[in-house]
């Protein structure tokens, strides 16, 4: 099954989507984390064609999307309010990994009664009551400053799967789903080379306020800090993580729960944050299990 491309908006502010199957069907709406493009969803969306009508976004700053340097959360929240209302959508399944799954959170409270119930995995979530003054510590911004450092550019697609399916990021990943970050995260340069749509410029600045959220220094831009709305989500709210995944991603999960009314909440056994990539069956089966 091959995804139909479309996008939304003007040339300066545009969109790209993917919808998998035919319409009529209630929709599902998938969100990315951060590097990553819609592609990636692959796996997942096909199976999910049997009940859904689904619906996959390039995050701002990534794949064939805009870039226009601001990158708040609710500046992603207010893309998907664009999305939804630009593709006439009610009754959404909304299903989102990290980063991904804070937007359709926080969209929740933009557009409230949309959702039939979210599946979030591992969101980037800080406790808005926790709060705590300064910015970044020296490991954070070290870490922020590495993505400038991360190559851009490679000879080819194939040198690209070669590079990271070595790397310990990409190690469990299924090969279709590498396939699919290769192939839709990289642009061609028009020699057989290919660049990086999300550059280190623009990784490095969509991460400031995800360290900022981790380590519960985040105050956001003249909006004001969102985090405060997820006491205030009214539809079923699913929370994952995932058993081998980092310390911090289990610590944002349970401020999740702490701060969303009645969410329930489940681990992926045997795999990581990526759980996506890694065991879209899991995924899968999670997502019908919690399903309306």
């Amino acid at each position: 099954m091959i995804p139909h491309r479309f996008s939304i908006g003007p040339p300066d502010a545009e969109i790209a989507m993917l919808q998998w199957g035919e319409g009529g069907k209630p929709p599902a709406l998938l969100v990315h984390g951060t590097g990553f493009v819609a592609d990636v969803w692959d796996e997942v969306a096909r199976e999910l064609t049997s009940t859904y009508t689904v619906y996959a976004l390039d995050r701002r700053g990534h794949g064939a999307s805009h870039k226009p340097g601001a990158y708040h959360f609710l500046d992603y929240a207010d893309d998907l309010c664009r999305v939804i209302d630009a593709l006439g959508l009610h009754d959404v399944y909304g299903i989102g990994h990290s980063a991904g799954a804070t937007d359709l959170l926080l969209t929740t409270k933009l557009l409230p009664g949309c959702f039939t119930r979210l599946f979030v995995m591992e969101p980037t979530v800080m406790n808005p009551h926790a709060a705590r003054p300064g910015g970044l510590n020296d490991e954070s911004v070290a870490r922020v400053e590495g993505a400038l450092r991360r190559r851009a550019e490679f000879d080819s697609a194939e040198a690209v799967f070669e590079r990271y399916r070595a790397a310990p990021a990409f190690a469990d990943w299924t090969e279709a789903s590498l396939w699919a970050y290769v192939r839709h995260g990289f642009t061609p340069l028009g020699d057989g080379r290919v660049r990086l749509c999300c550059t280190p410029e623009i990784e490095a600045a969509i991460l400031r306020p995800i360290y900022e959220a981790m380590e519960q220094v985040y105050v956001g831009d003249a909006r004001g800090n969102p985090f405060a709305w997820f006491s205030e989500i009214a539809c079923p709210v699913m929370v994952t993580t995932a058993e081998t995944s980092g310390p911090i991603y289990k610590e944002m999960a349970s401020r999740a729960m702490a701060l969303i009314p009645h969410a329930l909440t489940r681990t992926f056994k045997g795999a990581g944050h990526c759980v996506v990539q890694e065991a879209p069956a899991l995924v899968v089966r999670a997502i019908r299990e919690f399903s309306p």
